[in-house]
């Protein structure tokens, strides 16, 4: 039973995650890898308050979304001038800056040790301790980001990002501030991301930088594609199966290498199934074929 509850806590996270990058993504066309280096900088930022200065819960998440949103503007304000290849391989820059910093920087970070004894959030008096309580946390801030982003890209905001995502010279021939809208966009996706890394720090008590590389900013982008971009369930199948499809490697009988392994080829040959044959995803609006 801990073990089902386990995989439902990491497909809420992850849900949150891969809802956030859809707003950047999938609604505004903003192809980032940077996305773990966000959801790392919501972790780092409200776990070193919790340990050093045992600052509550509450605070902790606000102050580790501040620092991602304000660590999205230095990014975009001089990337999100560039377009499409060039932004990715600037938001590429900026992921493996974050991660150096979490790896390096050993007397904030404690670098490759990480940061254990994270103590669990408390709301009210009521102390999150078991694996029932958390997946309803979690699944709590998941459905808060879900509606979040349903109403705002239903809103006049979002039509203008659907505009900039089709065609963001016309956007601009109407009068609209395309880069003020993009960055906040991007600020938005970058504040929920740091929101889950708060979630998981506070679920797993123990962080190090090894749960934010590249590699993690390349499964949540997979997530989106496989599930279907700008749709309303596309990103929540996306997170269900990439979560839960390769737990079934667990009951085959490979090794962790091997099933570590298999677990990468499996991601990549769907990736390119989905972007082959069926561009939109399992339930998307937008597609990635062009």
């Amino acid at each position: 039973m801990d073990y089902i509850v386990h995989i439902l806590i990491l497909v809420a996270i992850y849900s949150l995650l891969v809802v956030s990058l859809d707003l950047a993504l999938g609604h505004t066309g903003l192809v980032s890898v940077a996305h773990a280096a966000f959801y790392g900088l919501g972790a780092y930022t409200s776990s070193l308050l919790a340990v050093r200065f045992g600052v509550t819960f509450g605070v902790g998440i606000l102050a580790g979304m501040l620092v991602a949103a304000l660590a999205s503007f230095l990014l975009s304000m001089p990337s999100l001038r560039l377009h499409e290849d060039y932004f990715m391989i600037a938001s590429f820059g900026f992921q493996m800056i974050v991660f150096n910093i979490f790896n390096n920087w050993t007397e904030l970070t404690h670098g490759p040790l990480g940061i254990p004894g994270i103590p669990p959030p408390r709301i009210l008096g009521w102390k999150i301790d078991s694996p029932l309580e958390f997946l309803l946390f979690a699944c709590f801030f998941a459905s808060l980001a879900y509606f979040l982003i349903i109403r705002l890209t239903k809103s006049p905001f979002g039509r203008v990002l659907h505009a900039i995502r089709e065609d963001e010279i016309f956007a601009q021939a109407l009068g609209k501030n395309t880069l003020r809208f993009k960055m906040i966009a991007f600020a938005i996706s970058a504040a929920l991301a740091a929101l889950a890394g708060s979630v998981y720090a506070y679920y797993v008590s123990f962080i190090d930088p090894t749960s934010f590389t590249i590699m993690e900013s390349i499964l949540i982008m997979s997530m989106v594609i496989i599930g279907g971009a700008g749709g309303p369930w596309g990103p929540l199948i996306g997170a269900a199966m990439l979560v839960m499809l390769p737990e079934e490697l667990r009951f085959m009988g490979f090794s962790s290498s091997i099933a570590a392994n298999l677990r990468q080829i499996l991601y990549g040959s769907l990736l390119v199934i989905m972007v082959i044959f069926r561009p939109r995803g399992m339930a998307g609006r937008f597609g990635f074929g062009r």
